[in-house]
């Protein structure tokens, strides 16, 4: 097939633009409507429809109440019979919608927490592969902490975002408005003009403090962040800051994180303390405004007691929305800010995605994979130079080593032929078709790598071996286990494959790791098989004896290895020296020498050395 360029991808490297709350508020709205729970659209209008009854027993109850009291003062009846009979009726009836009032919401919450905590699931899960699928390059820059706070604040975001939204900021819009209503209906507009006059007041008090306060609690965020990430960085690399003796320079550097979060959190506290007087004092006035009002009406005879009574409590059931309501608006724009950060990783377009109509590999014969290079140039962000037109091919079953100098472009090879990354120019083709039109599992499942620095799961010996493939029987893992010269080890083990290996494999030795990471490959049976000093953690002995494994291992396959012991890769069927990003020279280890080029030197210094 014909190669192509790519061109630069570094506009693909560029951040993503900052989200605004609308476009957290719509990707909100997409998380809702693909929540996977049984009877959605029924619990949703079940849900509305307790908060709406909920608010509207919540007015009337106080009304009922005034009755109730005015019939005690009622003129015509027996004191026996206002109390025998109108009194406990309209008290009953008070206490019932009381009682309503009260457990429509707790209704509704049983109702809707299963849509709740479904759309709070599908965003930490979205988000989380969102960021595996995120490019090599992405994941080398990011902070391991601070990553997972995004993903966890982002996913708490949205699950209160839906419920205060659609069941606290609307509604108490509604009680509101009926509150208004029935005190300008059943008593005088001048008691809805108080009413209203201090919602005003106290609203616009509250978004105005509210969005300066917006600023504090990103600052408080962002530390949050900085200290977490500390916090993670520091314990994933105990060994590192073991070995320098850093443990006091490391925990002081956590404890100046602290300190900056500390001063954050406490002028945001104290903001949000002052906030709270300001809207005590605005409710105050408000009360008393309607109590001294309805005193008045009363005597001058146009108000009886219990109006008294029902204008005050319809005043004071007025303050819980109220209450809620600022709460309530300063939660939604934290919520936002939150949301903020989750909305723009997950803005974040992967360098390396499937194309559309991408296919599967063709089917592999028992010879192993074609791997060929054409043309392929690709520089990193953080280098000076990188790979600059490498052309080469690897036949199949054969095995082609990579060697030169540290930082000369050898890893970036072994990225490229496992499409961890594109080229910016030329293409990589397995079995003459371009990676890039392959489904990237497809070429996981053709090429297995096995790295320098294997990284292992906190699991078990079992679940890290059969890792790369998980219907892998017994059997499977024993001969990928004693391919690696890892059964002996295993056997002698009191849990055998049942052993732990502890975070990132550290219970295990350097020798160890890279033999489990060796087996998972292995276990996976690829057509591609990629070395990258995949023996340089071993001791001689055990080194020959995996060389001489990876021989066998190496029949039906093609090998890539990457090897600064030239003795280790002496027998492959071409050698490719990469120096500065270019391949300088190729051919067989006896050409190679013969030529007496840089290939000759490295030997000669290192036959030297030994």
């Amino acid at each position: 097939m014909a190669f192509r360029g790519r061109g630069d991808r570094s506009a693909a490297l560029e951040p993503p633009p900052k989200p605004r709350p609308m476009a957290a508020l719509r990707s909100l709205v997409a998380l809702l409507a693909g929540a996977d729970v049984p009877q959605f659209k029924l619990r949703l209008a079940a849900a509305l429809f307790l908060t709406v009854a909920g608010k509207v027993t919540g007015v009337l109850a106080p009304l009922m109440l005034g009755k109730a009291v005015n019939q005690l003062g009622g003129k015509g009846m027996s004191v026996a019979e206002q109390l025998g009979w109108s009194f406990a009726a309209l008290a009953a009836g008070w206490a019932l919608v009381r009682f309503l009032a009260a457990a429509a919401p707790q209704l509704r919450d049983i109702i809707f927490s299963r849509v709740a905590v479904a759309a709070s699931r599908r965003a930490a899960a979205d988000t989380f592969a969102h960021a595996l699928s995120l490019s090599v390059d992405y994941h080398q820059t990011k902070r391991t902490g601070a990553l997972a706070r995004t993903v966890d604040r982002g996913a708490r975001a949205v699950d209160y975002l839906l419920r205060i939204l659609a069941f606290n900021l609307a509604p108490t819009g509604l009680e509101l408005v009926l509150a208004a209503a029935v005190l300008a209906k059943a008593y005088d507009w001048r008691f809805a003009l108080v009413a209203v006059v201090t919602v005003a007041v106290y609203s616009g008090f509250t978004f105005s403090i509210s969005n300066w306060r917006i600023g504090q609690r990103r600052a408080l965020n962002e530390a949050d962040s900085e200290a977490s990430g500390r916090a993670v960085d520091a314990l994933m690399n105990y060994e590192t800051v073991k070995s320098f003796g850093a443990e006091a320079r490391t925990a002081q550097l956590y404890e100046d994180a602290l300190t900056v979060y500390g001063d954050a959190s406490v002028k945001a506290e104290t903001s949000l303390a002052i906030l709270n007087m300001a809207q005590a004092a605005i409710m105050g006035a408000g009360l008393a405004a309607m109590a001294v009002m309805a005193g008045m009406e009363a005597a001058a005879g146009r108000m009886g007691p219990g109006d008294v009574t029902a204008a005050v409590l319809i005043m004071i059931s007025l303050y819980q929305p109220l209450n809620i309501l600022g709460f309530a608006y300063r939660e939604v724009r934290q919520s936002f800010i939150d949301m903020e950060t989750m909305v723009q990783l997950r803005a974040q377009a992967p360098e390396v995605a499937d194309a559309p109509g991408a296919l599967d590999l063709p089917p592999a014969d028992r010879r192993g994979g074609a791997l060929k290079f054409e043309g392929v140039s690709y520089r990193h962000t953080a280098r000076v130079e990188g790979l600059r037109e490498v052309s080469f091919e690897a036949e199949p079953g054969s095995t082609v080593a990579l060697v030169g100098p540290s930082g000369a472009g050898k890893t970036t090879l072994v990225r490229l032929a496992l499409r961890l990354i594109d080229p910016q120019q030329g293409a990589v083709s397995i079995d003459g078709v371009d990676l890039r039109d392959v489904r990237q599992a497809s070429i996981r499942r053709a090429v297995a790598l096995v790295p320098q620095d294997v990284a292992l799961f906190n699991d078990s010996l079992r679940a890290n071996i059969g890792f790369g493939r998980p219907d892998a029987t017994e059997n499977d893992i024993w001969a990928a286990a004693d391919a690696a010269e890892l059964g002996s080890f295993i056997r002698g083990l009191p849990d055998g494959l049942e052993t732990p290996v502890g975070e990132r494999g550290l219970k295990l030795s350097g020798g160890e790791r890279q033999r489990v990471g060796l087996a998972r490959a292995l276990l996976t049976d690829p057509r591609i098989l990629v070395l990258d000093e995949a023996t340089s953690a071993l001791d001689s002995r055990t080194e020959q004896a995996i060389q001489a494994t990876l021989r066998q291992a190496r029949q039906g396959r093609t090998t890539l290895v990457v090897a600064h012991r030239l003795s280790t890769v002496a027998d492959a069927d071409q050698i490719l020296v990469v120096k500065g990003g270019k391949i300088v020279e190729r051919g067989d280890h006896t050409a190679l020498l013969a030529s007496k080029g840089e290939y000759a030197t490295l030997w000669r210094k290192q036959t030297r050395e030994a």
